[in-house]
């Protein structure tokens, strides 16, 4: 089938496109994982974080934010020796602290509903005709940056944000000669949910 131009010539990219990319997550505990992995990709390809990310949710222990938030040095130095992720100790040590945050958010809100409630609840619907004329990063990747850094989350630059609202489906950036684009749009209104899946 047509799809995004990103997507290929590898059947992990296909797949992941096919499947995930675009597709609404309104689950806390799974944008925690959107989110950090898209925060180890700064820098790296996407197809790296993808060929790793098994062993990224190996390493730390299926992305459980109440797991990863009372790690300390002791697993901080396992996973810098562990090859099966990006080692990286600034971005595994922002990993710890963004878990901390993510436990303040959940209790006090739902880490979903602060998330989706910089879109009101819905995705928002991209049109682009080209992959060239989807942005890198918006005026809304930049405020939910702002916000996450003043929760005490790391490794959210604009950038990095708008990859994740595009990895969690809260926007729909799939072109719009791509298939995928109205299948993900008819999710956009699906119930939020708080805490683990």
């Amino acid at each position: 089938m047509p799809r995004c131009a990103w997507a290929g010539p590898e059947e992990i990219y296909r797949l992941y496109h096919d499947t995930e990319w675009g597709v609404p997550d309104r689950d806390s505990r799974g944008l925690f994982e959107k989110l950090t992995l898209e925060g180890f990709q700064a820098g790296l390809s996407w197809i790296t974080i993808l060929r790793k990310r098994d062993g990224f949710r190996r390493a730390f222990a299926g992305f459980d934010p109440d797991v990863i938030a009372g790690w300390g040095e002791v697993e901080v130095a396992r996973l810098l020796g562990d090859p099966g992720i990006v080692r990286h100790r600034g971005k595994i040590e922002a990993t710890i602290g963004n878990a901390r945050a993510w436990q303040e958010i959940e209790a006090q809100e739902g880490f979903a509903q602060f998330v989706w409630g910089h879109v009101g609840g819905r995705a928002v619907q991209g049109a682009w005709q080209t992959e060239a004329d989807v942005p890198g990063a918006t005026a809304l990747s930049a405020r939910m940056s702002r916000d996450l850094k003043a929760r005490g989350f790391r490794f959210c630059g604009p950038t990095t944000v708008y990859a994740f609202m595009q990895a969690a489906g809260l926007v729909n950036d799939h072109v719009a000669g791509c298939p995928r684009h109205a299948d993900v749009a008819r999710l956009a209104g699906a119930p939020l949910s708080k805490g683990a899946r």
